[in-house]
């Protein structure tokens, strides 16, 4: 048996309270898709992985004492330091991997949107603000 999303959503289950869980753009798509694709207006179908996914990564890979090492004593105004760290963080999370649990829910959800859309579905992948 099939264990539910603990780290996606779909859009159908977004709304724009979940701006904080999932982005404001994944908010509105959400919003988009529930609403407009009961007025005729075809939005496609797809999912948002959470804000608990990123904190998941980040526990479950080690590296989130690393990213807390790497912004300890930031100074917001030294801009050449700022760029450092964000370097040294971007490789961090880059490096990290994906836990074997949160692939499995990305497969799942992708799986699902090549049944609704055919083989090999065409999706795009953007990262929140946040």
């Amino acid at each position: 048996m099939k264990q539910p999303a603990q780290y996606i959503r779909w859009f159908e289950q977004i709304t724009i309270e979940d701006v904080p869980l999932v982005g404001g753009k994944n908010a509105s798509l959400g919003e988009m898709y529930r609403d407009l694709g009961s007025q005729g207006v075809k939005i496609p179908n797809g999912f948002a992985t959470t804000a608990e996914e990123y904190w998941h990564v980040a526990n479950s890979t080690g590296i989130l004492d690393k990213l807390k090492e790497a912004m300890a004593g930031l100074d917001k105004t030294n801009v050449e330091d700022l760029a450092k760290r964000g370097k040294r963080a971007r490789d961090l999370i880059l490096g990290a991997g994906i836990p074997d649990d949160l692939w499995s829910e990305i497969e799942r959800a992708y799986d699902k949107l090549c049944k609704e859309y055919g083989p090999h579905t065409d999706v795009a992948v953007r990262s929140s603000g946040k």
